[in-house]
């Protein structure tokens, strides 16, 4: 179990220091890409997925009671990694955002090495 303890805090750790700053990177971005057309929808992504990675660290202190989630983590690592790639080969996005989310997918891939190595969690008798 001590490995996805460390794989799920690395993992929050790690996206609470990327996804933090996207809410006082407006503006930067904003200037590289254009105005953002739906602000609200960018703030959306922020939020939601900030409050992602604090579920990571919850899982990482107790990974056999929060085994269920564990692979649904690894799903949106996914669908996010595959989402920016398309995005670029069809022109939409610059490569730099892309290359920023390829960590994910190495993330995705322990997040379900984790969830192999770990055991579901007992339930207590009532």
């Amino acid at each position: 179990m001590t490995f996805a303890k460390w794989v799920f805090t690395i993992g929050g750790v790690w996206g609470v220091l990327i996804i933090a700053p996207l809410f006082v990177l407006e503006g930067v971005l904003a200037g590289a890409s254009g105005p953002f057309s739906h602000p609200d929808t960018y703030y959306g992504f922020a939020a939601s997925t900030l409050m992602w990675q604090f579920g990571y660290l919850v899982i990482g202190r107790d990974p056999a009671r929060y085994r269920p989630f564990m692979l649904l983590g690894a799903g949106g690592k996914v669908i996010y990694f595959a989402a920016c790639w398309a995005l670029h080969l069809t022109g939409r996005i610059p490569i730099a955002v892309p290359l920023v989310a390829s960590p994910d997918i190495l993330l995705a891939a322990l997040f379900v090495v984790a969830w192999f190595r770990t055991a579901p969690a007992r339930l207590a008798a009532v």
